[in-house]
């Protein structure tokens, strides 16, 4: 069975390493350019909940540089 549910990455429940990630992001007001590079990353998939929280967590580096946030 698939669940498929609309969400904003405001309100996203991230846990582990992603959970800095998106607290750096939402700090720095870049929660729309987040949601914007996960549709150009993901394409025409839809990612799970997994794979959005691992892409916070272990490419956060490259999130960075792609939203302009200087760590």
């Amino acid at each position: 069975m698939k669940i498929l549910k609309y969400q904003t990455m405001e309100n996203f429940n991230a846990w582990s390493g992603a959970i800095d990630t998106l607290e750096t992001i939402k700090e720095h007001g870049k929660i729309k350019e987040l949601e914007y590079l996960i549709e150009e990353l993901f394409f025409e998939k839809v990612p799970t909940e997994t794979q959005i929280n691992d892409l916070l967590w272990f490419e956060d580096e490259y999130i960075f540089e792609q939203l302009n946030i200087k760590e």
